[in-house]
């Protein structure tokens, strides 16, 4: 990736919009890009925040690990999206885990010259803090759902949010972009990975699901909106 590749994907990103093109190619030079395997770690809780990442191509993982020894997904990130910065730009270990869920690209942006840029440019402070907020928002009504919810309805949910944010439209229905397993699936969702196997079985069996080579197709996606919404009739 070239450094004019790495300044044209960075000026599409709204939480660098504001940035100067002088400062875009100075902060293009001293990014790197790193490919990961499925389920590798780019990097783990607790380590110090030593880069400001973006996801070039492929899907993210942001984990913790619970008490009970399970791990959490509290965020599914795709292309164009960041993680990590905030640590950065507070100077404070990384809060979670970031690995890849499937085969991923990143580009990695040391936090010196992101620190240096937060200080110039509030804006670029100010956009970090309404990603944030959505994503509050979002792990908000992830925590609700999670106390009030069935599981169905959960699993249900996770799914539209993929399809309405990622999922491609297709004869059969929409495809979710990548290889989501029940174990993923039942991370991000609170439950165990038998009882997802089941409720993915049955909504296959059913012909609401099909799992082509490892995607999965949601041939009726306003049935599953009504799943999410409780009503299982």
């Amino acid at each position: 990736m070239s450094a004019k590749d790495v300044v044209d994907f960075l000026r599409g990103n709204p939480i660098f919009g504001s940035i100067p093109a002088r400062e875009l190619a100075g902060l293009a030079a001293v990014a790197t890009q790193e490919s990961y395997r499925a389920r590798d770690h780019i990097f783990m809780e607790g380590d110090a925040s030593r880069w400001f990442c973006v996801v070039r191509s492929g899907h993210v993982k942001i984990v913790r690990h619970s008490r009970t020894g399970s791990d959490v997904v509290l965020e599914l990130l795709g292309p164009g999206e960041v993680f990590g910065g905030v640590a950065v730009i507070e100077k404070r270990p990384y809060p979670a885990t970031a690995q890849a869920a499937e085969p991923t690209v990143v580009l990695k942006l040391p936090a010196e010259p992101i620190i240096t840029l937060a200080d110039r440019h509030p804006a670029l402070v100010k956009e970090m803090a309404l990603m944030i907020g959505r994503r509050l928002r979002s792990a908000h009504d992830s925590v609700e759902s999670l106390a009030v919810d069935p599981v169905e309805a959960r699993l249900a949910r996770a799914l539209v949010r993929l399809a309405e944010r990622e999922g491609s439209q297709e004869r059969a229905g929409v495809t979710l972009p990548f290889h989501l397993t029940r174990q993923s699936l039942a991370d991000m969702t609170g439950t165990t990975v038998e009882t997802t196997i089941r409720i993915v079985g049955r909504w296959v069996r059913d012909g609401r699901l099909t799992d082509t080579g490892g995607r999965l197709v949601l041939s009726d996606l306003d049935g599953f909106r009504e799943l999410a919404e409780g009503d299982t009739g």
